[in-house]
């Protein structure tokens, strides 16, 4: 009984072992084939898409806005075994481009440097081209193709090309996937420039050399945008400097002008010190001197600072003025009726000063604003700052024109209204009666009458 059970599962084990012997092979051929394939080189892809980017075409920035001609580059890497004939690249729907100025560069040599140009053929099909060469290209040859006056929608979004290549042996086969350019939607400044550049007014006005390059209209359209980031820096940093420097400045006039020697030359020499050097020097000083001793400071707090510390000693010298033009007379009047120096001050003193100084302070605060200017050479980005980087990139003058304009926008106003204040003041200091006769202290009605 036992050797027959012995014998059944003999034979059991007898079926089993094909399976088993199956497996294993199986096993063992995956594992050689996953060697193979990790110790052996994948072929090589026929076509290698190194670049494919377009040109920012604005002002400043690196953007690439839709609606205006840019350039697009391409550039791709044969395999060693493939020779070139042309290529066939379609662009997005929507977009229009020239090829008056395409070009076809095969590139070779150390660091690509060695430069050949194709006198390629060119067959527009929509928003398809296809390029032609005269013989084909050597094989794995390094190839860039440029495109200019291509203009993507102005609706912009992500711009996805495609392309197909053309080879030696008459085959055709297709690009690998080709990076997307990312192109921003066209703005309303960008579209009255594109409409601007069309008008022939506009081209008239152009080309004459001296009108394009102090006041170009493409430029003034562009350039307001841009500028009007810096007009509102500087008026940010205005608009809380000069608050600041107010209570400082009249803190300094009233030690100027207080019993204290020590109070009065401590205050003499920051006054004489700050309107004694220039304000650009001590903006330099604030900017490069506070970092290399270890105070690192933002530039727009550090710029109000500056600007405050600057204004504060002129409008110390200001108050000192508006205090001391006040008669002595009140003063002692108002000390005979009992008052304290304090209050003597406070209730008839300062009240007068500042309807003295009003115009005066208008005045600083326009002086202030258009120093706010000279932060720009530590890279605070005001309006100068912004208008110089548009100036760099092309070379025309009127971003400073347009620049101008920006505080013109400010100080003029603000200067009319000095001159209304001061005209006020001068009218209620000097008022005379209306009829011409000399006013007479004291006299009655009567006798006024007979004058």
């Amino acid at each position: 009984m036992n050797s027959q059970m012995q014998v059944k599962g003999h034979d059991a084990g007898m079926l089993r072992a094909p399976g088993i012997r199956r497996r294993v092979l199986c096993l063992a051929i995956a594992c050689l084939l996953a060697v193979l394939g990790a110790v052996l080189p994948a072929p090589a892809s026929a076509l290698e898409v190194k670049k494919l980017s377009a040109q920012p075409n604005t002002d400043s920035g690196s953007d690439v806005v839709g609606g205006v001609d840019t350039r697009l580059t391409w550039e791709v890497q044969a395999a060693p075994d493939e020779a070139l004939t042309g290529f066939t690249l379609t662009l997005p729907a929507g977009t229009t481009y020239t090829t008056e100025d395409a070009r076809v560069t095969l590139l070779s040599g150390t660091d690509l440097m060695d430069r050949t140009f194709v006198r390629a053929s060119y067959k527009e099909d929509g928003e398809s081209l296809r390029v032609r060469f005269p013989e084909p290209a050597p094989a794995g040859t390094y190839l860039r193709f440029e495109l200019y006056g291509v203009q993507f929608p102005a609706s912009g979004g992500s711009m996805q090309a495609s392309a197909t290549y053309d080879l030696a042996d008459g085959g055709t086969e297709e690009a690998p996937a080709l990076p997307a350019v990312q192109v921003r939607e066209t703005s309303l400044t960008e579209q009255l420039e594109s409409h601007l550049e069309d008008q022939p007014w506009v081209q008239a006005w152009n080309a004459n050399r001296f009108l394009r390059l102090f006041l170009n209209p493409l430029l003034v359209v562009t350039s307001l945008p841009v500028i009007f980031s810096g007009f509102l820096m500087a008026l940010a940093i205005v608009v809380v400097a000069f608050p600041l420097a107010i209570p400082v400045g009249f803190l300094l006039a009233l030690m100027r002008i207080s019993k204290s020697r020590l109070l009065r030359l401590i205050a003499s020499l920051y006054v004489n010190l700050i309107r004694g050097t220039p304000a650009f020097l001590q903006i330099y000083i604030a900017f490069f001197g506070l970092p290399l001793a270890g105070l690192n400071i933002d530039n727009y707090p550090l710029g109000i600072i500056v600007m405050a510390m600057n204004s504060a000693a002129y409008l110390c010298e200001i108050f000192r003025a508006g205090i001391q033009a006040v008669p002595a007379g009140q003063g002692e009047a108002a000390r005979s009726l009992g008052m304290t120096g304090v209050q003597t001050m406070v209730s008839i003193i300062i009240p007068q000063t500042f309807r003295n100084v009003i115009p005066t302070l208008t005045s600083e605060f326009i002086l202030l604003y258009k120093d706010t200017s000279l932060l720009a050479a530590v890279g605070v980005m005001e309006i100068v700052m912004y208008a110089k980087t548009i100036v760099a990139t092309t070379g025309s003058i009127t971003p400073y024109v347009v620049a101008a304009l920006f505080y013109l926008v400010v100080t003029l106003p603000l200067a009319h209204v000095v001159g209304r204040l001061e005209a006020r003041l001068r009218g209620g200091s000097a008022r005379a009666p209306k009829s011409g006769k000399p006013a007479v202290v004291g006299a009655t009605p009567d006798q006024i009458s007979s004058l």
